[in-house]
């Protein structure tokens, strides 16, 4: 008897099927890949699973038992464990209040803080982990937020524990911490279900993957008898093709320089240039001070000396309004809090840094809009819905949008294909290297190796807010990369 049975799931929100008919079971001590597209439906199947939304229709059955939760508290109470792929933490409080919300170990009344701090400290280390429990959630990078939800569901002593992109913000070494603690779960007979765009890290790890395409089950198999190419025509319902389209990089005058970039503790001595048509990629592991960059050239962060010059001007006191008048445009790591208005229309996010001073016909912005949604096949109702209704990968898109719609001089990328799918990337790939030749310049942020090395003509390597390597595509290796990163 499967541990859980997911059988002809049904749910649709206005305008949109996001699941019609979906079959799905969990075996005790197995990894179960569940593989899709961006709306295919993954995250609502996960989330009917884990009390968040409720089905149409079907039926569920967990132990052999009717299962019906209205509520992640029923869910969790059921031993259901939920890696979310957008984060939500409680950034004012700690990481061990976080892991342990509402859930306090107690002493005669009061909460038990060094009972608290040793069980979190057993998880974080358990993960890799290597900050102090008791420090707020906010100063964390991404990467380190995404290991505090995971130490979170791993709390709760999950029979079924559903990852949905536990990676995706993670170094290489983070990601080797978590695949060893995925497999003791699976050795202890827990069930994982596992989302990943990443095919490696899928086919290495997973027992059994079912495929998603439109809201329905296609296709269910051991990961032993296919290969990630047959995945993914299942998934894309085509053969994929080639992953990075050919080019033939032509470059200008430098459009980017910057000189001696420094901040105490943060950043130190940083120099590097960016010429027109060329995609400069940072390589590096997370804190190393990549971000930071992107948001010292962008003005978000203060510098306490160096000069930054864009086409050869210096850009005096950089501010974020600064930036854009420069025609410098950023996509941050995190769409969610710093890059998207929520609860505002694919029309507003799309056309938020390209209104003028003076007015502007309301036909000519909606035509800007949906020239967009098309270009980047952008899943969404119409360009009236709200963001937040949209998948990941899909407001990913829209955010990207956003700057192609500035006609943008220099675009900074940071992890611009995080939680996009296989089929989406391949496009984006596309919308990158046209916009290289083109004549834009590109400063490329991602701790996707492979394709940090399939976009990038030169790769900066960060370590410990320094520059500690440089290389050009044809003498770019993974092994030389990570050298320079790794803090001697």
């Amino acid at each position: 008897m499967p541990l859980l049975s997911m059988a002809g799931m049904a749910k649709s929100f206005p305008g949109v099927v996001a699941l019609d008919g979906v079959d799905l079971d969990l075996e005790p001590g197995e990894i179960h890949a569940l593989l899709g597209e961006n709306g295919a439906g993954k995250s609502t199947l996960m989330k009917i699973l884990g009390g968040v939304h409720q089905p149409d229709r079907g039926e569920m059955t967990l132990r052999g038992e009717p299962y019906r939760p209205t509520s992640p508290h029923q869910a969790q109470a059921h031993r259901i464990g939920f890696i979310h792929q957008e984060l939500n933490l409680a950034e004012n409080m700690t990481v061990a209040e976080n892991v342990f919300l509402g859930r306090y170990p107690g002493r005669g009344g009061f909460i038990d803080h060094a009972a608290l701090r040793a069980n979190t400290e057993r998880l974080t280390q358990a993960l890799g982990l290597r900050v102090d429990v008791d420090s707020p959630v906010r100063p964390l990078n991404v990467g380190h937020r995404q290991l505090v939800e995971i130490a979170r569901a791993l709390s709760f002593d999950a029979d079924v524990l559903i990852m949905d992109e536990p990676t995706a913000a993670l170094t290489d070494e983070e990601s080797r911490h978590l695949f060893e603690v995925v497999k003791r779960l699976r050795a202890q007979n827990k069930a994982i279900v596992y989302i990943s765009h990443r095919m490696d890290e899928v086919f290495s790890l997973s027992d059994r993957i079912t495929v998603l395409r439109d809201g329905r089950s296609v296709a269910t198999f051991k990961t032993s008898e296919r290969s990630p190419q047959e995945a993914i025509r299942l998934m894309v319902g085509r053969d994929p093709g080639q992953q990075f389209p050919p080019r033939e990089p032509s470059f200008g005058a430098v459009v980017l320089r910057v000189e001696g970039l420094q901040r105490e503790g943060v950043l130190h001595d940083v120099s590097f240039s960016v010429r027109a048509g060329e995609i400069v990629g940072l390589a590096g592991l997370i804190g190393a001070g990549r971000t930071e960059i992107a948001r010292a050239i962008l003005g978000a962060d203060p510098l306490d000396s160096g000069a930054i010059y864009v086409e050869e001007q210096p850009m005096p006191a950089p501010t974020p309004a600064e930036a854009i008048r420069h025609r410098l445009a950023y996509t941050p790591e995190d769409r969610k809090t710093q890059g998207l208005l929520l609860a505002r229309s694919v029309e507003e996010n799309v056309n938020i840094a390209n209104l003028p001073d003076g007015l502007l016909p309301l036909q000519h912005l909606r035509d800007i809009a949906s020239h967009w949604v098309e270009g980047l096949k952008i899943r969404t109702r119409d360009i009236d819905q709200q963001v937040k209704a949209l998948s990941g990968g899909n407001q990913q898109k829209v955010l990207f949008g956003r700057w192609l719609a500035r006609g943008c001089k220099v675009l900074i990328l940071d992890e611009p294909t995080r939680g996009v799918d296989i089929g989406a990337r391949a496009e984006m790939y596309k919308v990158i290297f046209d916009l290289a030749q083109q004549g834009v310049g590109i400063l490329l942020i991602s701790s996707d190796l492979p394709e940090l090395m399939g976009l990038s003509d030169t790769i900066l390597v960060i370590r410990e807010g320094c520059v500690s390597g440089r290389f050009d595509r044809n003498n770019a290796t993974p092994e030389a990369i990570m050298t320079c990163a790794v803090p001697t």
